[in-house]
């Protein structure tokens, strides 16, 4: 052996019979900094005499272009243009401005921006939502209204801006996925490149003799390799092994399920629709748009798209902790219904719960909410019942005291026969902590201890101005107060059964009774299916490009000057990671066993004293 052949054993023999192989070891290493930030030499693909000679002059240089293929396409991110127009004149800036819409960094921009552009949908009332709240905001905020409408900041998701970042942003994304996708197609199509002629320039690297010869070596290391499941490619003298194709698979199942998302939600916008119904027990509700009390569409939505059923609430029922630090917490919520379906159907009994919504050919019915209706009559001065009805009440707090208004807008003559309209300020409470307690609030949900408390008005209620009125609120600008005997506005508070007198004869006011009522909302999202789908895929290769990592083993086994084999591997990844070069220590020590370490040669002197 010479003395040259003697210094490269020393510094690549691993001092026992397995091969120097993992994270620290000077066979195979990783660095642990960016190739960037390494010095040039030591990059894969650079050759060192001509980092530090400065020209090109060095024999190794002509293996630079196998080196660079070793490491490339990687990934099937596009290249970045320069920070400039390419080319001249309106082309040049015509495909400048489409790198720089189609790259990644303008997507994550525009997908910034569309989450910053609903913030104001959700602080603000939406038109769409609630004209009602709209109103009241304007009201309460009128110094802001000029900006606000310019802004088009009452109806967000339907603005004109909103619109631009949704449609750019998809216009990004399909730019983005496209030549990615046509570019991962042909790195399938491909083979793994050949094995560099320096592959201790790689970032995991290990190398030992054996007397295996070379033909047996690389066999084996296909075998191997092989069952790693990495596709693999004979060379002259060497195996190529590529793996981890999922990383780049999962990369563009995540953008093509941005886009599922985003065309999902822009189906369900446009073809959505959702209404809102409160139902007193003993009543009824048919699939109609004049049957609902609120409804909101898309704008391709049609009537025809409705499904022709009906149900009526035969009955509610609900159950509350009855003590202990959970007292008057809700247990269970149940509306017990006969569902038809179709103008003929035959009746069906189901049964609708909170999270267990009756569906019903695409749309389902929710229940939202229950509440109390007392039953109220009212009489005129001659006696006569003029109005009867259970009127609900909407719940202000958890243990359901709730306000309301009862208007009597028809049939009511004053006892000079002139026609008037009554109303009632309504105040109501299930469990009423008792006179002299200092309160009016309801001390638990269920119906312990009901009392209703009222204060009367007559007058005009404004229901003939033909603007909208909120049903549960009393509008007492063009009504009079009916005055007690001390002067003050008529007030009482009853419990089921008794009268409240109106003065000077003017009628009687009858708590009759309590009925229960409940909320229901009919949806039909057509896309929600759709972006769940979306939405699981692109967890999946979101969950893929990170956890996968996508990387290169090279095998090569040739025959030494002494007669041995010298067996090389190495590996490169995508990016620095401490398991590649765990990878490769255990592949090469599974090749090791193959082809074990040949023992050290008989060191022979010249007479000269050399070794030789």
């Amino acid at each position: 052996m010479s003395t040259t052949d003697k210094a490269s054993a020393e510094a690549q023999h691993p001092p026992a019979d397995e091969p120097s192989a993992g994270p620290g070891s000077d066979a195979a290493r990783d660095t642990g900094r960016p190739e960037a930030d390494r010095p040039e030499a030591d990059r894969p693909g650079t050759d060192r005499s001509e980092s530090e000679s400065g020209s090109g002059s060095d024999p190794d240089s002509g293996s630079d272009s196998a080196e660079a293929a070793a490491g490339a396409q990687l990934s099937t991110a596009p290249a970045e243009d320069g920070p400039g127009p390419v080319g001249i004149g309106v082309l040049g800036w015509a495909r400048w401005m489409w790198r720089q819409l189609t790259s990644m960094r303008v997507a994550l921009i525009l997908l910034f921006l569309l989450s910053l552009g609903s913030i104001p949908g959700s602080l603000i009332p939406q038109t769409q939502v609630d004209e009602l709240k709209v109103a009241d905001w304007k009201r309460d905020h009128a110094f802001w209204v000029p900006v606000a409408e310019k802004l088009q900041l009452f109806d967000v998701y339907s603005s004109v801006w909103f619109s631009a970042i949704y449609l750019l942003l998809f216009v990004s994304l399909i730019g983005c996925i496209v030549p990615r996708t046509w570019q991962f197609v042909g790195q399938l199509t491909g083979r793994p490149p050949g094995a560099p002629r320096r592959l201790d320039r790689m970032p995991a690297y290990t190398t030992w003799r054996t007397d295996t010869p070379p033909e047996q070596v690389l066999a084996h290391a296909k075998t191997l390799l092989g069952r790693g499941r990495f596709r693999t490619e004979p060379g002259k003298g060497s195996v190529a092994a590529e793996k981890g194709y999922l990383r780049e698979a999962g990369n563009l199942v995540f953008h093509l399920s941005l886009i599922v998302m985003l065309v999902a939600f822009a189906w369900g916008q446009l073809f959505k629709s959702e209404g809102g119904k409160l139902v007193l027990r003993g009543s009824g509700f048919a699939n109609t748009l004049t049957q609902y009390d609120d409804f909101k569409s898309g704008s391709f939505f049609s009537t025809d798209d409705l499904p022709p059923f009906s149900f009526t609430l035969d009955d509610f029922s609900a159950s509350y902790e009855e003590s202990g630090p959970q007292k008057g917490t809700a247990r269970d919520f149940t509306a017990y219904v006969t569902f038809r379906k179709g103008a003929d159907g035959a009746p069906q009994k189901r049964e609708i719960q909170v999270n267990k919504p009756l569906e019903v050919d695409g749309a389902k019915v929710y229940l939202l909410g229950h509440g109390y209706a007392p039953v109220i009559s009212v009489t005129d001065p001659s006696g006569k019942v003029v109005y009867k009805d259970a009127v609900p009440m909407l719940p202000f707090d958890g243990n359901l005291s709730s306000s309301g208004a009862v208007k009597v807008t028809d049939g009511y003559r004053n006892k000079d026969g002139a026609k008037e309209q009554l109303g009632f300020n309504a105040l109501f409470v299930p469990t009423f902590a008792g006179a002299g307690q200092g309160t009016m609030l309801s001390q638990f949900p269920d119906l312990k201890f009901p009392v209703l408390a009222l204060s009367a008005y007559h007058g005009s209620l404004g229901v003939d101005s033909g603007l909208p009125q909120n049903v549960y609120r009393l509008n007492t600008a063009k009504m009079k107060e009916f005055k007690d005997a001390e002067g003050q506005l008529l007030k009482k508070r009853m419990l089921v059964g008794e009268t409240m007198e109106l003065p000077d004869g003017a009628g009687t006011v009858k708590f009759e009774g309590i009925e229960r009522w409940a909320t229901f909302s009919v949806t039909a999202q057509p896309g929600s299916g759709l972006a769940l789908g979306g939405a699981v895929a692109a967890i999946g290769g979101l969950a893929a490009s990170l956890f996968i990592q996508r990387r290169r083993i090279w095998v090569r086994a040739v025959p030494g000057p002494d007669g041995t084999t010298v067996v090389e591997m190495a590996g490169l990844g995508r990016s620095e990671s401490a398991r590649l070069p765990e990878e490769l220590g255990q592949l090469a020590a599974a090749l090791h066993e193959q082809a074990p370490t040949a023992p050290e040669r008989p060191v022979t002197e010249t007479v000269e004293g050399e070794r030789g």
